[in-house]
């Protein structure tokens, strides 16, 4: 078993002049990942550390880029599990924070809750000292254009989910073949204050098992969460599907029970990988055995030593 961490960007369709940072952002993450591993780290702190590096990229919908709700306002949701215990910790429709995941993280390891929502979430930030940013900090200038365009009364909803991407998230297995997954994202845009989409949400947005593997998705919240979309790729693990035919199944049956499109990355225990989805591209990267792995289009993998300068 080597140990890989595996890492996604969101899945949707991403504008000629925006795919280059996002495939170089999620490189980045899936090295910084992997240098925890490679250093004998677990891979809880590898996937929180390379989601928090998308969440500090502009580029991504989670953290500092996060998509606007009707109001103009960034609420954000974030998930942790970890496979040996089954642990998890959340947090919904989250405010003023940078890094999500780390405050989901605490969730997990200092409360004996599972998901904390909106200004309780906020109110166990201050109480761990976790830094409140101002608001304006996590707005960019794309995602406020993104909202003006959307609120004009001849707006193409499908057109407008375009040019953003979704969520983001990774998983990994580390040298003790404990497995972890990570996600977390702005959400959809101009969407209604207070909506959690499947992020948060154990099963949908993401899950972990010591036994079978750990998935993270993306794509549509509200259509992932009527398949359970990440625990129905890891029962057909269970049911001896390699992670490969798993996760194409499982997008398979999202989009033909109720036409959602999507994308994940899957691990199983022994260190196998894979990068999937249906929707028109999904920047994601891979690090194993000192090789990282990376691509945007279906069919697209490319690959180059860890250490080489991208």
């Amino acid at each position: 078993m080597f140990p890989v961490v595996v890492v996604h960007g969101g899945a949707g369709h991403i504008p000629k002049e925006r795919s280059e940072k996002s495939t170089e952002g999620v490189c980045l993450a899936a090295r910084a990942g992997y240098t925890i591993l490679r250093g004998g780290g677990s891979s809880m702190d590898a996937v929180v550390e390379a989601v928090s590096q998308l969440e500090n990229n502009p580029s991504f919908n989670a953290g500092c880029g996060s998509v606007l709700n009707i109001k103009g306002e960034v609420e954000m949701d974030a998930i942790v599990m970890d496979g040996k215990t089954l642990g998890s910790g959340a947090v919904s429709a989250v405010r003023n924070i940078a890094n999500p995941i780390q405050l989901a993280r605490l969730v997990m390891d200092k409360t004996s809750h599972a998901c904390l929502t909106a200004e309780g979430a906020n109110r166990f930030a201050r109480s761990m000292g976790v830094p409140e940013v101002p608001p304006e900090s996590l707005i960019t200038e794309y995602s406020r254009m993104r909202w003006t365009k959307n609120l004009a009364a001849d707006a193409n909803p499908v057109e407008c989910q375009m040019g953003k991407t979704g969520t983001v998230g990774a998983v990994a297995v580390d040298s003790e073949g404990n497995i972890a997954c990570a996600t977390s994202t702005g959400g959809m845009l101009n969407k209604m204050e207070g909506r959690v989409g499947d992020t948060p949400c154990i099963g949908s947005g993401g899950y972990a098992d010591n036994q079978v593997g750990a998935v993270s998705t993306t794509g549509h919240g509200e259509t992932i969460m009527k398949v359970t979309l990440a625990r129905l790729i890891l029962f057909y693990m269970e049911q001896g599907q390699s992670a490969e035919a798993a996760s194409d199944a499982g997008l398979a049956y999202m989009k033909s029970r109720v036409g959602g499109l999507g994308g994940v990355v899957t691990v199983d225990p022994q260190g196998h990988w894979a990068a999937r989805f249906s929707s028109l591209q999904m920047s994601w990267a891979a690090a194993q055995k000192d090789t990282l792995h990376y691509g945007l289009y279906t069919g697209e993998h490319f690959t180059q030593s860890i250490d080489e300068p991208l």
